[in-house]
């Protein structure tokens, strides 16, 4: 357990950074990736050490930021630019080892440990990537190395941008454990809430109050956290193929005004729909379970779930459905938020039993449409083809489509 090498490498201000590559005049300029304030989406997804430097943070609210810093510069997210970056630094990673772990879209974990007789020890290895990222994507990582997964990533958070930090059997204790609790991975703000209560302040303190302690106060997550904090992980770097399943699908979304009508909250919701729909077809799995949450203009959030009798992945059903569950809850007020998940995953090839109202004939039909309507918007993007009742005043120029598209 002891003599594995682990990398964790983390792209710095991914976002931002990607997007100040598109605009190399804004180098040396505050610049914050954020949503639209119109849409009530205003917050901060991202910022370059510039901003950083005034004091921006990452979640907060668009005008806070501008308050630190009136030069800041607003940017929209680009996800599909931010996925193609990240795919290609997993290119450079894949390089170096094949044990590769995503932990979202900008972090990754490496074993390298049977790597050192072609690229030399584990803080070399980090060198040799962090190199090559700035040279081919113009990108900056932080690598912490060390014997697991968790001291890892705590290296890699030690120094920001654009360096390797090494935690190793020898020094852990005298970097980690003075370290905040809440630096450790997962500690949450309720767990670090609960560890205060009892006068655990650092990751030392996590060591020092005991096993059984925290096993008492937090249960099983108590016992995993002194195993972390006593670098006892002896947890894998797992492959893509080895990745675990999706339990759950969802999507949400905060509308521009206030949902204050029937029609409005089904156009909202069917939208959310037909995104997790294709979701679900792209992992080729149906909703067992579907759960819907909204949030009135007090952000008072309520939710309500309903297992299945039939699983499904058509987003009139699923829109169907999720109006129930809304309808049931939902008390009048003016609606801020809404979203669906579909979870308790089934898989298409698990042996799915219709019911015996379903016309299978037309069950086909419908599923062929929507695969057939989900090569459509892959090929040519999500707005080649809308339901009406999403179009609203929308002016629709037709596209022609090559010959034999749906053969």
């Amino acid at each position: 357990m002891y003599d594995r090498i682990i990398l964790h490498c983390d792209l710095n201000n991914f976002f931002a950074s990607v997007e100040c590559l598109s605009h190399p005049e804004l180098k040396n300029s505050p610049v914050a990736v954020c949503g639209n304030e119109k849409e009530r989406h205003g917050i901060i997804l991202a910022k370059n050490e510039v901003a950083k430097a005034y004091g921006v943070k990452t979640a907060e609210a668009v005008w806070e930021a501008k308050l630190k810093c009136p030069n800041l510069v607003l940017l929209p997210p680009h996800y599909e630019k931010y996925e193609i970056y990240s795919a290609c630094a997993r290119q450079i990673y894949m390089q170096y080892t094949d044990m590769v772990e995503p932990f979202g879209i900008d972090e990754c974990w490496l074993d390298v440990t049977g790597s050192t007789n072609l690229f030399g020890n584990g803080f070399e290895i980090a060198e040799q990537i962090r190199n090559e990222m700035k040279e081919r994507l113009g990108l900056t990582i932080s690598v912490g190395v060390s014997f697991n997964k968790i001291f890892a990533k705590l290296g890699s958070d030690l120094k920001k941008p654009d360096a390797t930090s090494v935690i190793s059997l020898d020094n852990f204790r005298e970097i980690v454990w003075p370290l905040p609790a809440s630096d450790l991975l997962g500690v949450g703000r309720s767990t670090y809430s609960r560890l205060k209560s009892i006068g655990v302040l650092t990751i030392g303190d996590i060591v020092t109050v005991g096993e059984k302690t925290l096993s008492l106060v937090l249960g099983k997550n108590g016992v995993r956290l002194f195993q972390y904090a006593s670098g006892l992980d002896n947890s894998r770097v797992l492959t893509f193929d080895e990745m675990p399943p999706v339990k759950s699908v969802g999507k949400g979304t905060t509308t521009p005004k206030d949902i204050v009508s029937q029609k409005a909250m089904k156009n909202v919701l069917l939208s959310l729909c037909e995104k997790v729909c294709a979701s679900l077809r792209n992992i080729n799995a149906l909703a067992g379970t579907v759960q819907v949450s909204i949030k009135d203009k007090t952000l008072c959030v309520t939710e309500h779930q309903r297992r299945l009798m039939q699983p499904t992945r058509f987003p009139l059903e699923l829109m169907r459905i999720g109006m129930e569950l809304i309808n049931d809850i939902w008390n009048g007020q003016p609606i801020r938020a809404v979203s669906i998940r579909a979870s308790d995953l089934i898989g298409e090839n698990d042996g799915i039993q219709l019911s015996l109202e379903t016309d299978n004939e037309k069950y086909e039909m419908h599923e062929s449409l929507e695969m057939n309507i989900e090569k459509l918007r892959k090929r040519y993007g999500r707005d080649i083809i809308k339901r009406a009742s999403l179009m609203n005043d929308i002016k629709y120029t037709p596209t022609f489509l090559p010959p034999g598209f749906f053969r």
